[in-house]
């Protein structure tokens, strides 16, 4: 078992925070330290090729040595990432779609059909992983729901995970319910309850808003008030209800 510790991130430039005192440094909900839900924190975390909380990594191991003996070999393809990695995903898309015509508002929104605002990433926690089949000659972008039906390279997977899933404590996050707003479906991303189900609990109680008003992120001086109220209710919040 290989075990890795993240160290703390350094703040950088022009993107530290700058929200109230009591959103940095109050204790919230079980005591999870605010920094560990926005991302910029030093939560202790163990994988190869991965990286969860100790919990999660343990559950996560039982569910991937049941799929192997079911003989498919999980593949995670992200897990934990800390704030800088989540900013550097959205300037990223961000500086793409606005060169490809879209208007800054419009590039926004595009971004958050599948990506998340810095600090506001459930893969802030190391509770959450994106996961798919380990097979020869995957297909470029993994990460397609398309993949994962029908006759896709991924569908054997999604067949066993929704019979086993759950019993080790992942959940899907963002369903095909009908009528879920917020990020499109995303069938490899999966969530270990146990944890994750507080660490929302203690999330809710922040002061997101204000965050993401304050941060001084790449076109976030288009983050209206009723964008990020909107955002809250359907991209962190209209989620599978279980794991409210």
């Amino acid at each position: 078992m290989n075990r890795k510790t993240f160290l703390k991130q350094s703040i950088l430039g022009g993107i530290a925070i700058t929200a109230l005192p009591q959103f940095l440094y109050s204790n919230t909900y079980n005591d999870i330290p605010t920094k560990e839900l926005i991302g910029k924190g030093n939560p202790e975390v163990f994988g190869d090729g991965y990286a969860l909380r100790k919990e999660a990594y343990d559950a996560f191991v039982k569910m991937k040595t049941a799929a192997k003996k079911a003989n498919l070999d999980i593949k995670v393809v992200s897990s934990y990432r800390n704030y800088a990695h989540q900013n550097r995903i959205w300037e990223r898309k961000y500086i793409r779609f606005t060169k490809q015509g879209l208007s800054p508002i419009n590039a926004i929104k595009k971004i958050v059909e599948y990506s998340t605002i810095p600090g506001t990433s459930r893969h802030h926690w190391a509770t959450d992983v994106d996961i798919v089949l380990n097979i020869p000659n995957p297909p470029k972008d993994v990460l397609l729901a398309k993949h994962f039906h029908g006759n896709g390279p991924f569908c054997k997977l999604k067949e066993w995970l929704d019979l086993h899933a759950n019993d080790f404590g992942f959940h899907l996050v963002y369903t095909d319910v009908k009528d879920r707003k917020g990020f499109k479906y995303e069938p490899w991303h999966f969530t270990y309850a146990p944890l994750s189900k507080p660490m929302l609990k203690a999330y809710k109680k922040l002061d997101v808003k204000s965050m993401l008003q304050k941060e001084q992120l790449m076109g976030s001086e288009h983050f209206t008030s009723d964008f990020i109220e909107g955002y809250i209710a359907e991209n962190i919040l209209d989620i599978n209800p279980y794991l409210l």
